[in-house]
């Protein structure tokens, strides 16, 4: 009887709905057999190749084939006989009902429906062909024989090779789904299971202490935000890295254990053979399976953003290491393959097979979209990456499902996973969309700063104030033919940049002049005097959003004063989750540039803040524009042509005597890079608790 297809874990069976058909496979050993019963299918396997007196002749390449059909196993009496004796003798040692026989007989005596195949109907039931052999045969076949013509015994050998094959092969196939699935939801589980047990009181303390020595420090040196020398990417945390070598430790060992030879087989003449093969369908799946683990870490929609406490930055990096093990599964398949066709000397016939081509199809995108998706692309070009990214992947999708169908149809369920990646995929664009919508088309008004800067304020959407949050922005206008470039941003609300009258007491006016600062660090600000805004009653502050913007050489550089931009705003989106940062004493805001709109949204949601900002001098424009923010921030550092002092900044914050300081830091790579090795510095000294969160675009 059929079995329903097997429960995934929650999230896989939300999206599959999405795909808008139900799953056409099944997975082998969860709880499928397709070779059910084995004693049913040897017997099927073993006569299934003889010629039969209806099998038609054909021509192929100038050589003469025979090929039976459904129609002819169908009305064939020496087939139905032969076949219903030997299930009725090889299966009774093994208690099988008679409606299982008759079941296995229905679909699959004439081709296997399991497999997607559709048969004529045999003429006879399995209990009417088995009543129709009237006296034990007496014709034994061997394995040389190649026709039968009456009713005859299976060669023993024959099925014993059979059966070894078939039970083999099933076990292989459960255990490679077994130990996939594992992977998958270790996978998907771990940033659940880690996030939920920092929430238990008991252990919330012990892993802050450990945050500064195995979750925060970069892997190598200070590099992380910056990319290695000579662009070879960008270094993972080390928190990162347990992540990425548990995996990859969990693919290595579970793709060399637990592989058992059985001969004589029918498929394979030797045990080195045998588990060369073994080895070739276990690298393959995996491959397959862990393939929706990709999809879901590059989603700007990834459900484990909402269930977790992991960064969108950290998931990125968790896909492009999770991809490349993947890239590694599909070559190490790949290679296998050509060695293994290469000893059975079939290699010259099979690479000319429909699933051998969609199998170098799936190959060469794979490596297409590692080496493509490098740092180096990604830098110097970023809109051709996502082009490339984009077309290849969908490539791949189609490659992966040819590979399987033309090779085993539906069975063994391996389109599944390409359903739910599909589906994966599906929900994070159709979630891109729906953002786009529930924001509008919009009118956005571009004012040039300076020659490298630039201020887009979009009107009339009312979120924005909240930390910790980008957005995409489209300009379809400024590139008619490419309208799917997009980019990500840091937010304002706009009503928090207006300039406001105001006073200060116990203060004097703020210079705006560097070179007029008697010290040697240029601070245009440096004050912890409390201001006071007058704001008249009757004042309404503009409601929308913005961003600013320094040109590069992407799409941005197009951009130039205008009063009506058409702009589409997608978001927002979380960078990082900012519950603990917030429920700290004290919050030290570091940034450097433009980063600025990332920290300043966090000045009105802590009762205790200090701002340190530095810019460089062709970036005064931006502190000039930001006069009425800074303005309502009392306790604030911004220096003009000059560095900030990191580690004195954290010093200062150890001595006031704060239980806990939460610190986040946006800009240059360079600036998030020293951060970050000074709060894992200062927080190993165990003075003072630190939270750390970088809100940086490195990818």
């Amino acid at each position: 009887m059929k079995v329903p297809s097997l429960h995934w874990s929650a999230w896989l069976l939300a999206t599959s709905v999405l795909a808008g058909a139900p799953f056409q496979g099944k997975l082998n050993g969860f709880p499928v057999n397709p070779y059910d019963p084995f004693c049913a299918m040897s017997c099927l396997r073993s006569l299934s190749s003889l010629m039969l007196s209806c099998s038609s002749m054909g021509d192929t390449v100038g050589m003469m084939t025979m090929s039976t059909s459904s129609a002819c196993w169908a009305e064939s009496t020496p087939y139905l006989t032969s076949l219903a004796w030997c299930m009725h003798t090889k299966c009774s040692e093994y208690n099988i009902t008679n409606s299982k026989l008759e079941y296995f007989w229905e679909t699959q005596t004439t081709g296997q429906s399991n497999a997607g195949e559709i048969g004529v109907p045999p003429k006879w039931s399995y209990s009417e062909a088995l009543a129709s052999v009237s006296s034990l045969p007496t014709v034994q076949l061997t394995p040389s024989d190649k026709w039968l013509n009456t009713t005859s015994l299976v060669s023993p050998l024959v099925y014993q090779e059979q059966w070894n094959v078939l039970t083999s092969v099933q076990r292989e196939t459960a255990h490679e789904n077994a130990y996939g699935i594992a992977m998958l939801v270790t996978g998907f589980g771990t940033p659940i299971v880690l996030t939920w047990i920092g929430y238990l009181p008991f252990l919330a303390t012990l892993f802050r202490k450990l945050k500064p020595r195995l979750v925060w420090p970069s892997l190598v040196g200070t590099y992380q935000v910056r990319p290695l020398p000579f662009l070879l990417g960008n270094a993972p945390t080390v928190g990162q890295t347990f992540y990425i070598v548990m995996f990859l430790i969990l693919n290595i060992v579970l793709t060399a254990v637990n592989f058992q030879s059985r001969q004589p087989n029918a498929w394979y003449s030797s045990t080195w053979t045998e588990i060369m093969a073994y080895v070739l369908y276990r690298t393959g799946a995996f491959a397959y399976i862990i393939a929706p683990l990709i999809w879901l870490f590059a989603g700007r929609n990834n459900i484990l953003l909402w269930t977790t406490n992991w960064s969108h930055s950290t998931f990125l990096v968790l896909h492009r290491w999770v991809a490349r093990i993947f890239t590694l599964q599909v070559l190490l398949h790949s290679v296998l393959a050509v060695i293994l066709y290469k000893a059975e000397g079939t290699y010259a016939e099979e690479v000319k097979a429909p699933y051998w081509i969609w199998g170098i199809v799936a190959t060469l995108c794979c490596v297409v979209l590692t080496f493509g998706s490098g740092l180096h692309v990604r830098k110097y070009a970023y809109e051709f990456f996502l082009l490339e990214h984009i077309v290849f992947s969908l490539i791949l999708i189609v490659g992966c499902w040819y590979h399987a169908y033309d090779l085993y149809k539906y069975l063994g369920g391996y389109e599944d996973w390409m359903i739910a990646v599909s589906a994966l995929w599906m929900f994070d664009r159709l979630g891109r969309v729906l953002r786009i919508a529930i924001a509008g088309p919009r009118r956005a008004r571009v004012t040039v700063l300076s020659e490298d800067y630039v201020r887009v304020d979009v009107p009339g959407i009312r979120w924005g104030s909240e930390p910790g949050k980008h957005v995409y922005l489209y300009f379809p206008t400024l590139h008619p033919l490419r309208p799917w470039e997009n980019h990500p941003f840091s937010v304002l609300q706009t009503a928090l940049l207006r300039q406001q009258s105001h006073s200060h007491l116990g203060s004097d006016s703020i210079s705006q002049n560097s070179a007029n600062r008697p010290d040697d660090h240029h601070d245009i600000e440096k004050t912890t005097a409390k201001a006071v805004t007058a704001v008249p009653h009757h004042a309404r502050p503009d409601m929308g959003l913005t961003l600013y913007i320094r040109r590069s050489a992407g799409a941005t550089k197009h951009l130039a004063a205008h009063d009506s931009l058409f702009t589409l705003v997608e978001g927002p989106y979380p960078n990082n989750p900012t519950r603990e940062v917030l429920r700290c004493d004290r919050l030290l805001l570091v940034c450097g540039g433009i980063g600025i709109t990332g920290v300043l949204p966090f000045v009105n949601t802590h009762w205790n803040v200090k701002l340190a900002w530095s810019v460089r001098e062709s970036a005064r424009c931006l502190v000039e524009d930001l006069d009425g923010a800074l303005s309502a921030v009392a306790d604030k550092e911004v220096r003009v042509g000059s560095r900030l002092d990191v580690g004195q900044l954290l010093q200062e914050e150890m001595e006031a005597g704060w239980e806990r300081v939460g610190v986040v830091v946006c800009g240059p790579g360079g600036l998030c890079d020293d951060v970050r090795a000074a709060v894992v510095a200062a927080g190993k000294l165990g003075k003072t608790e630190f939270e750390l969160e970088v809100e940086a675009y490195s990818w």
